[in-house]
């Protein structure tokens, strides 16, 4: 038994979404620009963090390389975020759900949490830390396509 109604959505899919984690620099802007890329335009996208961080440099790498790019991304944090009202929200950190739970206490919002490691603790060369960071945005892919998309074939498989 439900306790909230379900968001309105058409297609079987949310009208807003937002992506969750920590710092707004990795995993929550890289699915934020994923999603923009599979999903219809018609679904507002945003991305945020607990906490405000510095842009990444691998983020940008690796996005590049399957022909996406953050553009002017600035990492922002719930507060900063223009508009607050969204069908679901995608947390990728326990912190980030833990405070997706408490923001949504009283709301009819679906918040789901997509566990995503942190690419940030892989270690070595330059090119593998590089790998840990592709894992991540591979790992975002297939969950947007899988549980929001569907049948959108990731960029470095066409090749």
């Amino acid at each position: 038994m439900e306790e909230f109604p379900a968001p309105q959505v058409t297609s079987g899919r949310p009208g807003a979404i937002l992506f969750l984690c920590g710092w707004n620099v990795i995993r929550s802007p890289m699915a934020e620009v994923i999603a923009k890329r599979i999903l219809p335009p018609d679904i507002y996208v945003r991305s945020a963090g607990v906490r405000s961080g510095e842009r990444d440099a691998f983020v940008d790498v690796v996005l590049e390389e399957i022909g996406l790019s953050l553009g002017r991304h600035h990492p922002q944090t719930l507060e900063e975020l223009e508009d607050d009202f969204f069908d679901l929200i995608v947390t990728l950190t326990p912190e980030a759900h833990h405070a997706a739970l408490e923001l949504t206490r009283s709301s009819a919002v679906d918040v789901v949490y997509w566990p995503t490691m942190d690419p940030t603790a892989a270690t070595g060369s330059r090119e593998q830390m590089l790998e840990a960071y592709r894992e991540v945005r591979d790992h975002l892919w297939r969950l947007v396509d899988e549980r929001l998309g569907g049948a959108h074939r990731h960029p470095a498989e066409t090749a």
